[in-house]
């Protein structure tokens, strides 16, 4: 078995959701170990290392999951003050493929413009072959929408924004 980046991801953002502190894959001579630094701190302050063998390490995994720590660092506010314009990002809570829909032919569960409740669906990110509905935290209305569907995205990276007074 193959490991690449793609599963590299998968894995670091499952393991980001849960109380696990050490993770080891092992497939014939490749072996993956995560480990939280701070298992008892928040999902945005702890940090991950992967350790992949050298002898199975190739140049462009270790700069992808150098651009994915690059990545982390520069992720959205996930909290719930309105930034200096009014808006609130909706952020996804974890690395996966966002969707806008439930289906390829079925219509959006938002659009710009719709009016939204606190724990209406607005999108599902898929992490592992999991279809996790996103709820919203926040009622608004939906003036923008910041990823592309069936794209993959990030922890913290803004999804939608949110006018909360609109």
């Amino acid at each position: 078995m193959k490991i690449d980046f793609d599963q590299i991801r998968e894995l670091l953002a499952v393991v980001s959701l849960t109380d696990i502190t050490e993770l080891t894959i092992e497939s014939g001579e490749e072996k993956i170990t995560v480990k939280k630094s701070n298992p008892g701190v928040g999902l945005q302050q702890a940090s991950t290392l992967v350790e992949i063998p050298v002898t199975h390490t190739p140049t462009a995994v270790l700069a992808n999951v150098a651009q994915m720590e690059l990545a982390s660092a520069q992720t959205v506010d996930l909290s719930d003050e309105p930034s200096s314009n009014g808006l609130v990002p909706i952020a996804s809570p974890m690395v996966g493929t966002f969707y806008r829909s439930p289906s390829p032919s079925a219509p959006a569960f938002v659009d710009i413009g719709d009016r939204i409740a606190v724990g209406q669906t607005v999108c599902i990110i898929e992490a592992m072959k999991l279809m996790n509905d996103m709820p919203a935290e926040v009622a608004g209305r939906i003036v923008k929408v910041c990823a592309e569907n069936g794209t993959t995205v990030e922890y913290g990276q803004a999804l939608f924004m949110l006018d909360p007074n609109g």
